[in-house]
């Protein structure tokens, strides 16, 4: 791995758990200075804190409810305040919230998962950016999108696979409009991981299920997402990718 990584300031949203944890942990050990940030997994997200910590790097804790702008922004602020800058933004953040069909959909509900999974996102990358402008080394933006962005995700899951597409689609947009302020803009696209995610929302049976659609007929770690996130964050290994999802899934779908 390459050793640009070290020293730098990395704010992961939604990191207590899952995907963003893993991430935080990786980052860590790598020597990165990490903003573990949580909204009601305290405990969680304090064992992150910890692990971060107890591999030498440095870390700061955050509580915030990134389906409140106002409160994305301040994330950015205080990490800012805290390491006196930002290089990478890992909008983490999110949740599928109900599985329903769509003659159930609210509009409760829908601005819910909207507001979490695409909102938030839009939100922390624009306090990042200015950031970012305002120290003129570039940045590295990396959104979590998901293999229902591409299939349109399993049953009852269509609005949030459709928040997903936001993203993935976002990803590419940005990744054009702030490559002349040397910020690149990726995103992942993990498959079907062994996270409290899939606990909450997915039955043993439709796990099942969706591990007979993958080619390497197993499910995948929150770890082996981790590496995707480092690669992208790291100027020596790909500082000429932009734009540009990393699927992590298994085989379960190529595009």
């Amino acid at each position: 791995m390459a050793d640009d990584l070290k020293g730098k300031v990395v704010l992961i949203t939604g990191s207590s758990t899952g995907i963003g944890a893993a991430a935080a942990v990786a980052f860590g050990q790598h020597g990165a200075r990490v903003a573990v940030h949580y909204n009601s997994s305290k405990g969680p997200a304090q064992d992150v804190f910890d692990a971060v910590r107890a591999s030498g790097a440095e870390a700061i804790l955050l509580q915030g409810d990134v389906m409140q702008s106002g409160q994305c922004r301040q994330l950015v602020d205080d990490t800012v305040q805290a390491f006196g800058r930002l290089d990478v933004l890992i909008n983490n953040a999110g949740a599928l919230v109900k599985r329903v069909p769509i003659e159930e959909v609210t509009d409760e509900l829908f601005d819910s998962v909207l507001h979490l999974n695409a909102r938030s996102a839009m939100m922390c990358t624009a306090a990042a950016v200015a950031v970012m402008r305002r120290q003129g080394q570039g940045g590295s933006i990396i959104n979590l999108t998901s293999v229902a962005a591409r299939h349109g995700g399993g049953t009852g899951a269509s609005l949030y696979a459709g928040s997903k597409g936001f993203i993935s689609t976002i990803t590419r947009g940005l990744a054009k409009e702030l490559a002349k302020d040397h910020i690149r803009v990726n995103a992942v696209a993990p498959g079907v991981i062994t996270t409290p995610f899939h606990e909450r929302f997915s039955t043993p049976q439709m796990l099942e299920g969706f591990k007979a659609t993958i080619p390497m007929n197993r499910l995948g770690t929150a770890q082996e997402c981790a590496g995707a996130f480092l690669y992208l964050a790291s100027e020596q290994m790909s500082g000429y990718v932009t734009g540009q999802i990393i699927e992590v899934n298994g085989g379960q779908y190529m595009p």
